[in-house]
């Protein structure tokens, strides 16, 4: 078995500088770490993590709770954070908690038994007990996607997204303007809905009809636009997500109408397929990457102890495509 020792003499330097390195602890020239790296991967070196944990008080270890993977969206922002902690030296452990709190619970379990260092979480509900086990463990956590009393986070402003989309409907001279959205639950969603409904109230208005599903895949979602387009003749539609758009524009190609002469629709996120649909969906984007990164900037600041990186901006724009246009006369 390679040994420390093996990797400081192959690559001209101290045992102790080897550790420096290998423990991601202290400064060590470039071209020295370089030399270290590469003798390390010659020599198929594999530190011991529990020894390593126990020199340096560090697992060098993250859990990363989302609800859902198969959501672009958090499959987006799984990418995102595991590549930012990979450059600041830490591995991630990601879980879906299947918006579940029994598998948030048996996770969060999971997570204090492997000694991780912090936790990133879009918890289950604001007031989770598994949160409050993590709290009563002193484990630093940053919530993502939706807050948290107490703890930082890095969120969009869904409040705002949803007047966002709202408000571009009303300017295209839209009256009769229905909702559809996945899950239920979510308070990302209760808060776009409720921008929604600010914007429309303040012209007036209220939805024509707000119809929520449990399940936030896209045949739930389609289902849920044809039921709403069977009971009711909007000429607008709003998706609190693309998912739920995407949903709605099949739906209502079944139903053999044009978009967007017939029914214009708008989401939100602009994942990437919010750009192939056709025609291509107007959406609010929210920056998905720049939540990730400041997610983990935020997490590693909490964890080393250091002040927290000020809020980060982050805009919502009204991506504008071919989905969108004035009611028919």
């Amino acid at each position: 078995m390679t040994k420390i020792r093996d990797i400081a003499k192959r690559a001209g330097a101290s045992i102790a500088t080897v550790s420096r390195v290998v423990n991601g602890s202290g400064y060590v020239s470039a071209g020295m770490r370089a030399r270290i790296e590469a003798a390390v991967a010659e020599l198929g070196y594999t530190p011991n993590a529990g020894a390593r944990m126990m020199r340096s008080g560090s697992s060098r270890m993250v859990g990363v709770l989302l609800p859902a993977l198969d959501v672009h969206f958090f499959g987006i922002l799984a990418h995102v954070v595991e590549q930012a902690l990979f450059r600041q030296g830490y591995h991630a452990m990601i879980c879906s908690t299947a918006e579940s709190p029994e598998h948030e619970a048996a996770y969060v379990a999971a997570l204090l038994s492997q000694q991780v260092d912090g936790v990133i979480l879009a918890s289950v509900t604001a007031d989770s007990a598994a949160v409050d086990r993590l709290r009563a463990a002193d484990i630093p956590i940053v919530a993502v996607d939706r807050a948290l009393p107490g703890l930082p986070a890095v969120t969009a402003d869904h409040h705002a997204g949803g007047r966002l989309m709202a408000r571009h409907l009303l300017t295209l001279g839209h009256r009769r303007i229905a909702v559809t959205g996945a899950p239920g639950h979510s308070a990302p969603v209760q808060e776009r809905i409720a921008g929604i409904t600010a914007e429309l109230a303040e012209a007036g208005l209220t939805p024509l009809a707000i119809r929520l599903a449990a399940d936030h895949g896209f045949d739930a979602c389609r289902a849920l636009a044809a039921a709403l387009l069977a009971e009711q003749a909007p000429t607008a539609l709003i998706g609190t997500s693309d998912m739920a758009a995407i949903g709605a524009l099949h739906a209502a190609a079944e139903r053999g109408l044009s978009i967007p002469r017939d029914l214009s629709i708008i989401g939100f996120d602009d994942l990437p397929a919010a750009r192939y649909t056709l025609p291509p969906l107007t959406t609010v984007a929210q920056p998905i990457r720049s939540i990730g990164e400041a997610a983990v900037l935020r997490l590693v600041a909490r964890m080393r102890g250091q002040p927290l990186p000020p809020p980060p901006d982050l805009p919502l724009v009204l991506m504008e495509r071919g989905t969108t246009a004035p009611p028919a006369p």
